[in-house]
């Protein structure tokens, strides 16, 4: 395989640095999960994404696997097993540029009771609606797990996987990576708070107060 130009190679890095990044923030552990990030080079429109099976601080830049929107994937490892919902987040998502997926354990253990996580706390909006799904189960890496998993993040950018895990999308990795942790976050309160009983829930009407006060939230370049 020729050496990347430095574009390339420079996302191949952050790539990599996302993967440990989610590790060292406590959202995922060891091998598991997966990150990608859209490319879009002569004449290549896909996505880089991590190796399968592969401990993240092991990876190179070459390891990064490129995957066209076709499903024909380029490298000297396998993609990551999960690459199909990453090609069909890409196809459906002009606005997705990165996708983060982790086992975080309280996503997770939500999702292994099948519980989404509803509009218990305002910034559940942060996700992009009232509410984060979680999709039904399918087994790891098949075409029914992309198409559940797709379906849920229909106007959202964050879902939980049944009896799997998580994932979160941006505009960047930074931003994906953030919004994992954002979402963790929350699913770790409403959990804390199952614990003591039944969280009351904000009305749609106030959800939809604070998706538009967050159409304009933060910062903006001047």
């Amino acid at each position: 395989m020729s050496a990347a130009p430095d574009g390339e190679r420079l996302l191949r890095e952050r790539v990599i640095a996302t993967a440990l990044g989610m590790n060292a923030a406590g959202i995922n552990r060891g091998k598991a999960g997966n990150v990608s990030a859209r490319w879009r080079a002569g004449g290549f429109d896909g996505f880089l994404i991590t190796p399968t099976g592969v401990e993240y601080d092991r990876l190179a830049a070459e390891d990064i696997v490129a995957v066209g929107l076709d499903g024909v994937a380029a490298g000297r490892m396998a993609p990551s097993s999960e690459w199909r919902f990453h090609r069909d987040i890409y196809r459906a998502r002009p606005d997705a540029h990165a996708v983060v997926h982790s086992h975080a354990p309280f996503c997770t253990s939500l999702a292994c009771l099948g519980r989404g996580i509803p509009s218990f706390h305002y910034m559940v909006a942060i996700a992009g609606g009232r509410d984060i799904r979680c999709a039904p189960y399918a087994t790891f890496g098949t075409q029914e797990l992309a198409d559940a998993a797709t379906a849920a993040l229909d106007g959202r950018r964050a879902c939980l996987l049944a009896n799997h895990g998580m994932i979160a999308l941006g505009a960047d990795l930074d931003l994906a990576r953030q919004l994992a942790i954002e979402v963790e976050t929350l699913a770790e309160t409403y959990w804390r708070a199952l614990q003591v009983g039944d969280p009351v829930l904000l009305p749609d009407d106030e959800m939809d107060r604070v998706l538009a006060k967050f159409a304009t939230y933060g910062q903006r370049s001047r």
